[in-house]
């Protein structure tokens, strides 16, 4: 039993789960666990991870309490009680030649939980996901190459994204780029995503949905909403083939947000809108459902409707908190920045402090500005790989 952990989060990890824990609730275990084995007391403990500071010995007992109860999901971890001292934590070893999770190796269990990810990745429910790839070493499965990586994706876990785990060069860039999307300014982004698709540099799917969906924001923020409404043209013949059954909505979602800051008319908007209602009533898909509100929200305080337009966006983070996907949270509040910044309607000043603030509360929770010169090297790497080659 090896314990992983993330600072930035303040999270640890092992076997597939993933405990949130508070600063000093981390700080204390990574001591206990770095002198595994050895007792200290309470005034030791104290010293060594509240040092400056004047806690009393019951701050200690306090926070061991917690700990046993959120470790207790983990498993072989003990935080003993040595009596009249303090605590020692120890880490049960697995029997030598016993396998503890023979169902780890079946090939038909295997492909059925990876039916059950696909399902919670289509209806938009990240939670759901996160907690069922965190249990993997106690239901004995294994979990499928893809939704591995896409774990980390989803819960904005950017310092593995950068460092961790084994995903090909090309399929970290994509995630990297769309977090790097996400943060940047809108023409640097879409200065990459042009030469990322020029050079080919990503693997097929995610080439094709780059080009179809995700630059499709660019070009409009960029003052090219002509040339999103263009390459739409190549996006609904796209989708229209077998395998895009699920991209109407974001598709349409997206094409709203173009006509959006294009300055449609609003008899078009309304149609446009209907349409994605329509399609939400068929496929009822959180992510979905939570982009569309924001996006109408812009629309409304265009109209001037103040009060309904920050109501559904409200309503829209709200079912995006409940899908649990860090990044799409993070491309609702870029859109809604970048809208205000470049929009005049009334109590304008107002909204953009509000949710520039929220911004930047998301972007610090993932870590993403004292790593944007990180990712941002990660992609010149790619480039310059390519040009090389």
């Amino acid at each position: 039993m090896v314990l992983e952990f993330n600072e930035n989060g303040h999270t640890v990890s092992a076997g597939g789960i993933t405990v949130e824990l508070f600063a000093k609730e981390f700080a204390l275990l990574r001591f206990l666990y770095r002198n595994r084995g050895r007792a200290f007391s309470r005034e030791q403990l104290l010293d060594s991870v509240w040092p400056l500071e004047y806690p009393v010995e019951r701050t200690v007992d306090d926070h061991i309490y917690r700990l046993r109860k959120k470790l207790g999901l983990i498993g072989d971890i003990t935080i003993s009680t040595v009596r009249g001292f303090g605590y020692c934590l120890t880490v049960r070893e697995q029997a030598t030649g016993i396998d503890a999770s023979p169902s780890a190796q079946d090939v038909e269990l295997r492909e059925k939980m990876r039916e059950v990810f696909v399902k919670y990745h289509q209806y938009g429910q990240g939670k759901s996901m996160l907690a069922l790839a965190r249990q993997q070493d106690v239901l004995g499965y294994e979990l499928d190459p893809f939704y591995s990586v896409y774990v980390h994706f989803v819960q904005g876990d950017l310092e593995w994204l950068l460092s961790g785990g084994d995903p090909p060069g090309s399929e970290r860039t994509y995630w990297l780029l769309l977090f790097f999307m996400f943060a940047g300014e809108p023409k640097d982004s879409l200065n990459y995503c042009e030469r990322v698709l020029a050079g080919r540099l990503l693997p097929p799917s995610q080439h094709r949905e780059l080009e179809i969906l995700n630059i499709l924001d660019l070009y409009a923020l960029t003052g090219a909403p002509e040339k999103a409404l263009e390459r739409l043209k190549l996006t609904r013949r796209v989708i229209a083939e077998p395998g895009y059954e699920n991209f109407d909505t974001p598709v349409s979602t997206a094409e709203m947000f173009v006509h959006l800051i294009k300055g449609t008319p609003n008899g078009e908007m309304q149609r446009m809108a209907e349409a994605i209602e329509a399609l939400l009533k068929a496929k009822p898909f959180l992510r979905e459902i939570g982009s569309y509100n924001l996006i109408k929200g812009l629309w409304m305080l265009r109209k001037n409707e103040r009060r309904r337009g920050e109501a559904l966006l409200d309503e829209g983070f709200g079912v995006l908190d409940l899908s649990g996907f860090v990044p799409i949270r993070l491309l609702g509040l870029y859109h809604i920045t970048h809208f205000c910044r470049q929009f005049a309607f009334k109590g304008r000043e107002a909204v953009l402090r509000k949710y520039e603030a929220l911004f930047v509360e998301e972007q610090a929770r993932c870590g993403l500005p004292g790593l944007m010169d990180r990712i941002e090297a990660a992609l010149n790497d790619c480039l310059k790989t390519e040009r090389q080659g």
